[in-house]
């Protein structure tokens, strides 16, 4: 629905009365006319899953009425946190109004983080979380990938076998999350084997390569529980002789069709597709640019993104350029196979489109939709999003799957 210009200005025009009688401050670019400092601060960006959650979060800023509120920069820094430390330095000494960002660690951006908050600027973390109280934690990553997958995989695998962990980037609380969360899981199944364990950096190509050496090692895998660049594992199981294993992996174009592919099923590929959705950088950016132009107030907290799930027998290949009618993939000739297809979401990011994510443009006639008024807030995790902090005794709770052989 679009929202016409005179509503839009009376609007903003009530929101601006509320928040004066509520002796609140107006945002200082709001009552001069300037448009808002935001830097997209990436770490890790040698990804198709980084470049498409930073196209998001520059359409959106292209995208009415953004395109006239926001001074978008973005800054790619590296995997060294004190690179990633001095690139906020510089954006807070800048001036920022708002960093929405992948952080490369999860505490060691904390004091530099504080400094920021203590100027005014407003942290949006998005996937990837640090546990400095005073940003905003947007991820999926309490909503359980580690041991879910884990589990599927253990059921396909009947509690028994050899398997590979290809995990993400080092030091990262993405992955150590999902990883704790599998262990959880494996360590339940003595006769579960983790042969082989490697970082694959989210990366299909890197995965491929160090699939490859832990097979030349272990030849005889019979799973291999996978997080980002999934789909180059498949091909290093290809290349070493055709047979294929039980998989879990997140939400990449190639994974989810060969899932779904008979002559894959054939050759013994099995496993469920879910993860982490690129389109929590735009429900980020959105977030923050909501408070930054006072049509919300929020305090800084941890918001849990729902995860993905999509078994074989669920993949359905989109007519379209969006998700639509429960479409959840797309034909291997209009995207990469790298291709991460969780990008859009309804009800949050109904602006966007596939050109969005692969190019970063906006799209024509849209502009920027009220996100709902509620947040889900995310569990405390002790070292993920929280310093100070009590983990649920649930932490790692089943919420997709149940097993179906008792450990």
């Amino acid at each position: 629905m679009k929202i016409s210009k005179s509503l839009r200005s009376a609007t903003a025009l009530g929101i601006a009365t509320a928040a004066l009688a509520c002796g609140l401050a107006t945002p200082a670019a709001a009552q001069d006319g300037k448009k808002f400092k935001i830097y997209l601060a990436l770490s890790y960006s040698g990804n198709a899953w980084q470049s498409e959650a930073a196209n998001i979060v520059k359409a959106l800023a292209k995208t009415p009425p953004y395109d006239s509120q926001v001074e978008l920069t973005e800054v790619i820094s590296g995997t060294d946190p004190q690179a990633q430390i001095s690139a906020y330095e510089s954006m807070i000494e800048a001036g920022a109004d708002g960093i929405v960002s992948f952080p490369i660690s999860s505490t060691a951006l904390n004091r530099t983080i504080k400094r920021g908050c203590e100027k005014g600027v407003k942290f949006f973390m998005y996937d990837a979380t640090v546990t400095e109280p005073c940003a905003y934690n947007v991820s999926y990553i309490t909503s359980g990938f580690g041991e879910n997958s884990a589990q599927a995989l253990v059921n396909e695998l009947g509690g028994k076998g050899n398997i590979f962990l290809s995990r993400g980037v080092p030091g990262n609380s993405v992955d150590k999350r999902h990883t704790d969360g599998a262990m959880h899981v494996f360590n339940q199944y003595p006769d579960i084997k983790v042969v082989a364990e490697y970082y694959s950096y989210w990366d299909d190509r890197t995965t491929q390569q160090e699939t490859a050496k832990a097979l030349a090692a272990n030849p005889n895998v019979d799973g291999i529980w996978a997080q980002a660049g999934e789909y180059g594992a498949i091909q290093a199981l290809l290349d070493k002789g055709g047979k294929l294993v039980p998989m879990t992996g997140e939400n990449s174009d190639g994974f989810r069709l060969a899932l779904a592919d008979p002559e894959m099923q054939a050759k013994g590929l099995r496993g469920v597709s879910a993860g982490s959705p690129p389109a929590q950088s735009g429900y980020a950016f959105k977030l923050m640019m909501e408070i930054l132009t006072g049509k919300r107030q929020l305090e800084a907290t941890n918001i849990q993104y729902p995860l993905p799930w999509v078994p074989a027998a669920d993949v359905k290949v989109c007519e379209g350029d969006t998700f639509e009618n429960g479409c959840n993939a797309f034909p291997k000739d209009k995207v990469p196979s790298s291709f991460v297809t969780e990008v859009f979401n309804p009800e949050l990011l109904p602006e966007l489109t596939l050109q969005s994510a692969l190019e970063g443009k906006q799209t024509p006639g849209a502009t920027i939709q009220p996100l709902p008024a509620e947040v889900t807030r995310a569990p405390n995790e002790p070292g993920i999003n929280c310093q100070r902090c009590e983990a649920p005794a649930d932490l790692y709770k089943l919420t997709k799957v149940e097993p179906t052989v008792k450990p």
